[in-house]
């Protein structure tokens, strides 16, 4: 029978689908394991040496439950998800319009470019005094917070993707009298989208911190200062159940940037995909 016969093609069909399910299930079986393991352990530890400082997973998740399924919920968690998420937005929408435009423009990337590596360089909480003084201790000022150290992998890489986008293309572009606005969107955008994609998942941690560590100046709200307050109040398991849900949130932030970055990417990864089967 000859290698391009359909049950061949059948067979190897069926070893694809059977691939696929297993390194499903191998990477589920990693992302739910090791959790797992971490758990066991510090059970079993918690037991043998009990500390005051750091509690059981039993009683955290107790505490986790008490804290943040009552009204904490609606005036510590929604707000600060809220300013969040709107900071989040903010910062990729701004990223992305002048990366495009400042990796459009030679003169301009050429003028900029020194003025960006000095403000990257400055840390994002010095400037939460200064914002204060500016805007005052309200909502905006820890948007700006977050937007003023979240925004810059988002900006260098779009000005990078832009710079980089493959002269072949813009001259075929150029050819086919493709101008103006399509341009950017048919071409530049695209070409540019995996850099984008990068800074915008280098964002997403940095945001979370700024948030927090806007929320605990002058703030009398918000899961930054409920966190302080419990630590300087001792209530250690509080404090514990808090810090999860930081990364609970970070989690799901990471879960919905890959499902967008699939929609957005699915010729890129297809291509890579593409490639590697070569």
């Amino acid at each position: 029978m000859s290698a391009d016969s359909p049950t061949t093609t059948v067979r190897e069909l069926r070893a694809t689908r059977g691939g696929g399910w297993r390194r499903v299930l191998t990477d589920t079986g990693y992302f739910i394991g090791l959790p797992i393991i971490i758990l066991v352990i510090w059970s079993v530890v918690s037991a043998v040496s009990p500390s005051f400082y750091f509690p059981g997973p039993i009683q955290i998740g107790t505490t986790f439950v008490e804290t943040w399924f009552g009204e904490r919920f609606f005036v510590d968690f929604l707000p600060s998800v809220g300013r969040l998420l709107l900071g989040l937005v903010l910062t990729i929408i701004l990223g992305v319009v002048l990366g495009v435009i400042i990796g459009s423009v030679r003169w301009l990337r050429a003028l900029t470019e020194p003025l960006f590596e000095f403000f990257r360089a400055v840390p994002p909480p010095v400037l939460v005094p200064v914002l204060m003084l500016l805007i005052g201790i309200n909502d905006g000022m820890r948007i700006v917070v977050i937007i003023s150290g979240a925004i810059w992998p988002v900006l260098l890489n779009t000005v990078e993707g832009v710079r980089a986008v493959d002269p072949v293309l813009r001259e075929t572009a150029r050819t086919y009298r493709i101008t103006g606005f399509a341009r950017y969107v048919h071409l530049v955008l695209p070409a540019a989208s995996p850099q984008i994609m990068a800074g915008i998942r280098q964002c997403l941690s940095i945001a979370l911190i700024l948030m927090v560590i806007s929320e605990m100046f002058g703030a009398s709200s918000g899961l930054g200062f409920t966190i302080v307050l419990f630590q300087r109040s001792f209530a250690i398991a509080q404090m514990w159940s808090g810090i999860f849900l930081l990364g609970f949130i970070g989690i799901a932030l990471s879960l919905l940037f890959e499902l967008a970055e699939r929609r957005v990417l699915g010729w890129y990864l297809g291509q890579r995909k593409a490639n590697r089967a070569q």
